[in-house]
């Protein structure tokens, strides 16, 4: 029995699906692995047995077709997955968290049976916040959804779309204007692919890592987007961006919960080789500092794991119905640089083999490092953290201190 065998609180109907996760992933997750990453093409087969296990759409609730789990429910599988493949982890992610969630909490009646509808077909939906000019500034974006008689018209460019090109299901995010110019705040548009005029995919990057599954641009050249498919929080279009965004906490427990299932599978395969590979005459697991590495990584994962629970079960303030969003920021932080870590620590442990193609460690140093960066970087996820701790408001903006 390993370390994070050993689990706080899980019903036993968790442990049970816990244990589900982990044999599909090691059946029919882990001999994909290699090629998804080589071949750079998204694993249709992969998400189908995800869809036939129930593992697609586990947020949903019953009342939408859905098993209606838990956000902790979800990370359990998602762990599950990424202790195999990091691709396969961040599609479980999506189908259960991010866009899925601001929908079941904020959508209308139709909304939220066309996004449970997708979901549970296998659909992993795109979240389109980030443009060119504006990531970690994300207020600062530029595409513009214009209030044309019954229809707003959407134009701009958006970019490290993740699935862009697979994502049949878009929660695109606009500044909104009145037919007189007027802004009014910023909005969510569901569109959905090849249903949507004017919803294009760009060019697809070159990533370093998690090369199954594509980031691209996503360009928006007078999409027209019908009032019953705009996305409004009770506080309207003026500060429904900061409500819509509070969904998106799930989406980064749910980044973490993809890095410390890649650390955890790096640790595994550590432990084991370990015991296998002989110097000097006898397995280097018998080496005290070797040992002390493990016990590191260990307890390290043990650590992130317990922010990543205690973020998933808190809610934040005011009635929400998302993580905490110091909690989830903490997480993020800790585990995302945390697992970085244990990944290089693994690969070190297997030497020359480590770095060999030929071994999952190298693809897996390369897909941890992701999350330092997506679903907020570590440095802007401080400043989350930093305003809570001082009470303050913490504008980046030159001058932001200043009366404007």
């Amino acid at each position: 029995m390993s370390v994070d065998d050993r689990h706080w609180n899980l019903t036993e109907d968790q442990e049970e699906l816990r244990l589900r996760a982990r044999q599909l992933a090691v059946e029919v997750v882990a001999p994909r692995a290699a090629e998804v990453d080589r071949t750079e093409a998204y694993p249709w087969d992969v998400v189908e047995a995800l869809q036939e296990a129930g593992f697609m759409g586990m947020t949903v609730p019953e009342a939408y077709g859905g098993p209606g789990r838990s956000f902790l429910e979800a990370v359990l599988v998602v762990e599950e997955m990424a202790r195999q493949c990091g691709v396969t982890g961040r599609i479980a992610v999506e189908a259960n968290m991010g866009a899925l969630s601001a929908i079941m909490a904020y959508g209308t009646e139709d909304q939220k049976r066309l996004a449970a509808e997708l979901v549970l077909g296998g659909d992993k939906p795109a979240i389109c916040i980030t443009e060119p000019g504006a990531g970690s500034a994300a207020s600062q974006m530029t595409t513009r959804a214009d209030r044309r008689g019954d229809r707003y018209v959407l134009n701009g460019k958006k970019h490290w779309i993740t699935g862009g090109g697979v994502s049949r299901l878009h929660l695109v995010f606009a500044r909104v204007f009145d037919e007189e110019g007027a802004e009014e705040g910023i909005g969510g548009f569901l569109a959905v692919r090849d249903e949507n005029p004017g919803l294009v995919i760009g060019r697809r990057e070159p990533t370093m890592g998690l090369r199954g599954i594509p980031e691209t641009e996503i360009l928006l050249q007078d999409m027209e987007v019908a009032p019953e498919m705009v996305l409004v929080p009770p506080s309207g279009f003026g500060r429904g961006f900061a409500e819509l965004m509070n969904a998106y906490n799930t989406q980064r427990v749910g980044a973490a919960t993809v890095a410390l299932g890649l650390a955890a599978g790096a640790h595994d395969r550590s432990v084991a080789y370990v015991k296998e590979r002989e110097q000097f005459g006898r397995p280097i697991a018998e080496f005290q500092g070797v040992q002390w590495m493990l016990a590191d990584m260990a307890t390290r994962l043990e650590a992130a794991r317990s922010l990543i629970w205690r973020a998933t079960t808190s809610r934040g303030p005011g009635g929400s119905l998302f993580p905490d969003p110091t909690m989830a920021a903490q997480a993020k932080i800790f585990t995302s640089e945390t697992c970085i870590d244990v990944a290089n620590d693994a690969l070190q442990l297997f030497g020359a083999a480590g770095y060999s193609r030929n071994n999952p460690m190298e693809r897996i140093c390369r897909d941890v490092r992701m999350f330092t960066i997506g679903g907020g970087t570590a440095q802007i996820l401080r400043t989350v953290v930093a305003s809570r701790v001082l009470d303050m408001k913490l504008p980046q903006r030159r001058g932001g201190f200043l009366p404007q």
